[in-house]
């Protein structure tokens, strides 16, 4: 299922508005560059929480091992989400919009996570 979203994230780089699209391509479009901007800021605050947690007996390899879990958590809870629209136009979109949300809460839990530590 991955794949069909993956095929399709360079037309990410054609969208200029993703305030109002008006097609099945440019919503799964946003919904790419939505995700992108969500990944990029998991990596930000996920190195600092990489830092933080070097501090702690064992908290880089725990926090590493948890992160891993979360992301097969992460693919699989989208995977199922999307699989309603399987092989429909609306699967990108689905699926992008599901990874987004989900980075979102992941963010919030490292922020979390790091509050006590910072």
């Amino acid at each position: 299922m991955k794949w069909l979203v993956l095929a399709l994230w360079p037309v990410a780089a054609i969208a200029d508005d993703c305030t109002a699209p008006q097609t099945q391509q440019a919503m799964n479009s946003c919904a790419a560059q939505a995700y992108d901007e969500a990944d990029a800021e998991l990596n930000v605050i996920y190195r600092r929480a990489v830092d933080a947690a070097d501090s702690l007996p064992d908290g880089e390899e725990m926090l590493r091992d948890a992160q891993r879990a979360w992301i097969a958590f992460r693919d699989a809870a989208c995977d199922l989400e999307a699989l309603s629209t399987e092989g429909g136009s609306m699967q990108p979109l689905i699926f992008a919009s599901c990874l987004e949300r989900l980075t979102w809460a992941r963010i919030d839990d490292l922020d979390y996570f790091l509050s006590p530590l910072e």
